[in-house]
């Protein structure tokens, strides 16, 4: 009887091919073991909370706009603010020491007035880029806050960013531009718009506005409270955006046809936007405000797939790619923590506070924590 040949059926592999079969296998765990934590799956799940009520505001604006011809962003925000100003800042004017009302007002008045102005104004410009500019245009100049935002957390918020998030932020754009591509061969691009110029400009400075706020509340969550954030925005947003609204909405307010199922459409756009504002600092406080922008952009997505039952849209097969790609850059995004590269000694007085929020999101830091130090 003969013996096997060294290269027969029953011969074990060589041993370059084990070694390959091993490091593949590896690898794979790894890889595994990196995105499929907890942390990440949590922040994933939270992005796409903030994203269906997003997805929420906006089916509620078209249905009013489309079906009842009621066109009132700032009478719908102002309705968000009184609700934020009477929740949030009444805490706030309950609240003792450092974290009262009076007391906020008295050392950092002016700096909220802006954050309440770049807040009101980044949703109002926004809305009315829509007027002028094309739905790709808001579509893709809206993903300019992105890069401003991550500007501005490596300036204001000392955040320093590796290759992978870099990466992942192109691959998420990637996404959306896909999307965008998907809308067009779907003609949902039906208007040129009055003056394209215009609204991509009111674009771009609304997400830049966007920016802004995102930072503020990033730094203000992180170092001092959620309450205080969401008071004095509710505070200042209600002032400026009532101002404005007498302005500028007067004329279709006294125009609009009231009955209950405006009516209702209007709680529900409350409601949505509200739990939008709610929640978010809950996200940014355990993740960062640039993961959180990019885990809100499959809103849109969310909105589309609405609109194939609600208002007729055509289905594309892009959008399914085009949501796995923006999520695949969101999980690469989250996957490696940024670094923060902040001075020893911050003039930021220690935080006091010690509300809901930030007892409900210890383990959730300390989880975080872990994930770094494992990284």
């Amino acid at each position: 009887m003969e013996a096997a040949s060294p290269g027969g059926p029953g011969a074990p592999p060589p041993p370059q091919e084990q070694g390959a079969a091993r490091a593949s296998v590896g690898l794979l765990r790894r890889v595994k073991g990196k995105l499929c934590t907890w942390n990440i799956l949590k922040t994933i799940a939270l992005g796409q909370m903030l994203s269906l009520c997003i997805c929420g505001t906006a089916i509620t604006s078209q249905y009013l706009a489309e079906r009842y011809k009621v066109n009132t962003p700032m009478l719908q925000s102002f309705i968000n603010y009184c609700l934020l100003f009477l929740i949030y800042t009444m805490m706030l004017a309950f609240q003792s020491g450092s974290d009262n009302l009076l007391y906020i007002l008295k050392k950092k008045w002016w700096k909220y007035i802006l954050l309440g102005l770049a807040d009101v104004e980044a949703n109002y410009l926004i809305v009315r880029a829509y007027q002028y500019t094309t739905l790709t245009s808001v579509q893709l100049l809206d993903c300019f806050g992105i890069p401003v935002l991550m500007a501005l957390s490596w300036f204001i918020l000392y955040a320093r960013y590796r290759v992978i998030h870099f990466i992942a932020v192109a691959v998420c754009l990637l996404g959306v531009g896909t999307m965008v591509g998907a809308d067009m061969l779907a003609g949902r691009e039906d208007s040129a718009g009055s003056d394209v110029l215009i609204g991509d400009i009111l674009v771009l400075l609304g997400a830049s506005l966007y920016a802004v706020s995102n930072v503020c509340e990033e730094y203000i969550v992180k170092k001092l409270s959620r309450q205080e954030f969401l008071g004095m925005v509710g505070l200042f947003g209600t002032i400026i955006s009532g101002i404005q609204l007498l302005i500028v909405e007067y004329k279709d307010i006294g125009s609009i046809p009231w009955d209950w199922k405006i009516a209702l459409l209007f709680v529900a756009f409350a409601v949505c936007m509200f739990c939008l504002y709610s929640f978010m600092p809950l996200v940014i406080k355990v993740t960062s405000a640039t993961s959180v922008n990019l885990g809100i952009l499959t809103a849109d997505l969310y909105s589309l797939f609405f609109g194939l039952f609600m208002f007729g849209y055509k289905f594309s097969g892009l959008y399914i790619l085009s949501f796995t790609v923006i999520m695949v850059g969101f999980t690469l995004y989250c996957s490696t923590p940024t670094r923060t590269a902040e001075p020893a000694e911050s003039s930021v007085p220690p935080v006091t506070s010690i509300g809901i929020d930030n007892l409900g999101l210890k383990l959730e830091e300390n989880l975080q924590e872990t994930h770094s130090v494992v990284l």
